[in-house]
């Protein structure tokens, strides 16, 4: 991270145009050596396949929000490669980053705010759904998050970028709940806040880290977020940073989904990826 920081802002290739990916990678192993060191566990260290499918479904989830970026018109990126091979694994590179910063970020800053103390082993992390938990506040949530992932898409502006940085969190943790998996409404139903607290910070933190490593960058991006467009911290407009915590919870909403349905749809995944690892407490 160091390295290819200082290295961006003497203007020395090639970190000078692929400083995300490099910072984000030199993150992740940073932030799993420090769990591990800590826990004794990590994503890196003690669930390596599952790691890889981390990093793997990291690039089809994001294209996700790319894909509504041509409707919005959020952001655009400026000095990337002309070469299309080296432009795709630019994109790849730095895609599959993404997920697995923000679980490494939340597992970093659980470690933190513990004091050092390995986490609790008798956090189940899903709902129970005899509970009631999956009722009519959850039938709202559900149909509330795909009206909101819908709208921008029939009515495109660039205005909509909340709705698309909320709607995968009300969608998909009732249908999460609902198909046996790990849930934030179950965590907070039972008390148990820490898992949203640490991705809630992990979102701020990888906020910052994006727009600090991408300010000086060569191969970077720039917002057209038409809300406050003169006040940036560095290329993001200062309002922009609270849909970091946001996006941080629907990383886990839309990773919990894709790992169920993997598994419900792909023989032997469970087998292949290994017993699966609860994420962020």
């Amino acid at each position: 991270m160091v390295s290819s920081e200082a290295a961006t802002l003497a203007g020395i290739e090639p970190f000078a145009s692929w400083n995300t990916p490099i910072a984000w990678t030199g993150f992740i192993l940073f932030a799993d050596g420090i769990v591990w060191r800590v826990r004794g566990s990590s994503w890196v260290r003690s669930s390596p396949r599952e790691f890889g499918f981390l990093a793997a479904v990291s690039i089809p989830l994001w294209l996700v929000f790319e894909l509504y970026n041509l409707q919005i018109h959020n952001w655009f990126y400026v000095g990337l490669p002309e070469n299309a091979l080296l432009r795709g694994f630019g994109y790849a590179w730095s895609f599959a980053t993404i997920w697995p910063a923000i679980f490494e970020g939340a597992e970093l800053i659980g470690v933190c705010r513990n004091g050092g103390h390995s986490r609790s082993r008798d956090f189940p992390g899903t709902m129970d759904l005899h509970h009631g938990l999956f009722g009519p506040a959850q039938i709202v949530s559900l149909v509330a998050g795909a009206a909101m992932l819908i709208w921008p898409l029939v009515w495109p502006s660039p205005y909509l970028a909340a709705p698309v940085w909320l709607g995968f969190i009300l969608m998909l943790d009732p249908i999460n709940a609902r198909l046996g998996g790990e849930s934030l409404a179950g965590d907070l139903v039972e008390g148990r806040a820490a898992r949203v607290k640490n991705l809630v910070l992990s979102g701020f933190l990888c906020g910052i880290l994006w727009e600090f490593w991408n300010y000086w960058a060569r191969a970077k991006w720039h917002y057209t977020v038409p809300i406050m467009e003169k006040l940036k911290i560095f290329e993001m407009p200062v309002p922009g940073y609270l849909g970091f915590p946001a996006f941080a919870l629907e990383c886990f909403t839309m990773y919990v989904f894709a790992r169920l349905v993997c598994a419900s749809t792909v023989s032997g995944f469970k087998q292949a990826i290994g017993p699966g690892r609860p994420i962020a407490l």
